[in-house]
């Protein structure tokens, strides 16, 4: 559709989202949206979550790279349902241990255990989980990543652009992907561009910087 709301990746440069109505700041408030907006994706821009051209000042470059984690579908099976992780993917927004740490626990082996929880809190986690990482199937269903409600981007603090609802900038890559949410990189540093890999997250990244 024409009226769809999209983001394109410029070359070296910022995203640019079209026809988005809904974006929430890192202190949760709702920003302007204006029909045309660049969004700072270099990391350096000093009116962050927008582009203020700092991308050229600083030589940003926007291929990829070599993206942090491995790109494989993990399965963990219980009893009543299978939980699907895509290390790739995963943007370490540590959603699925806030909500459900009796499952999502990456200090026990397996960091995923279905079965030491219920199927309301797997729903919770995988539709919280922003990046689309992790998905979930019941015994007779297929897997599901689960759409959250609310803004169509949010910016978290020291991390990506939560994204649903709006095209991405390109064909989300990585096994067991969805197009429906995704986390976009905007510390210039993810080896899986114009997507995040969590790289913020290694190199200690401040969004106030």
């Amino acid at each position: 559709m024409a009226d769809q709301p999209k983001i394109e990746a410029r070359e070296n440069g910022p995203l640019v989202a079209k026809g988005v109505t809904s974006l929430e700041t890192e202190d949760g408030q709702p920003a302007e949206c204006k029909p045309v907006m660049g969004l700072c994706r270099c990391g350096h821009s000093k009116n962050k979550p927008y582009c203020d051209g700092s991308h050229n000042k600083v030589g940003f470059d926007s291929s990829s790279g070599t993206p942090a984690g491995r790109d494989r579908l993990i399965a963990y099976e219980g009893s009543q349902a299978t939980v699907y992780y895509n290390p790739m993917l995963c943007s370490h927004a540590a959603e699925c241990g806030r909500i459900a740490k009796n499952i999502f626990n990456p200090a026990e082996k397996p960091w995923v255990q279905p079965d030491n929880g219920t199927m309301d809190e797997l729903s919770a986690v995988v539709s919280a989980c922003p990046s689309g990482a992790l998905s979930f199937k019941g015994v007779d269903g297929a897997a599901e990543h689960l759409v959250p409600e609310g803004p169509q981007i949010r910016v978290e603090k020291n991390g990506p652009l939560w994204v649903h609802g709006v095209e991405p900038p390109a064909v989300p890559n990585g096994e067991g992907h969805t197009a429906q949410k995704y986390v976009l990189c905007r510390c210039g540093l993810s080896g899986n561009k114009p997507f995040c890999d969590g790289s913020h997250r290694d190199a200690g990244w401040k969004s106030d910087d």
